[in-house]
């Protein structure tokens, strides 16, 4: 996939895929992408398509990337437990 193995890039591809899929909802749902109320269906589907290119990558043996793709899901899913819960609006 890339050259580079290391954290940062991993942490920018974990960013990128859920950035597209909260985008796609955004226009499926003529922008009526409401963050509180609504069901997490957007975050979840988010974070299964990083699990599943989290996997790619370590069966690669593109580690460092893995776990940089790993962290931005894991920051990704708090902030949006914390977003449905209320704490961040």
């Amino acid at each position: 996939m890339l050259k580079k193995n290391n954290i940062i890039t991993g942490l920018l591809i974990g960013l990128i895929f859920p950035e597209i899929t909260w985008l796609a909802f955004g226009i499926i749902l003529k922008n009526k992408v409401v963050i509180s109320g609504k069901p997490a269906i957007p975050y979840l589907l988010a974070i299964l398509i990083n699990l599943f290119i989290i996997k790619y990558l370590f069966k690669k043996g593109d580690d460092q990337i893995g776990q940089g793709c790993i962290i931005s899901t894991f920051i990704a899913m708090l902030a949006a437990l914390l977003i449905q819960i209320g704490y961040l609006r």
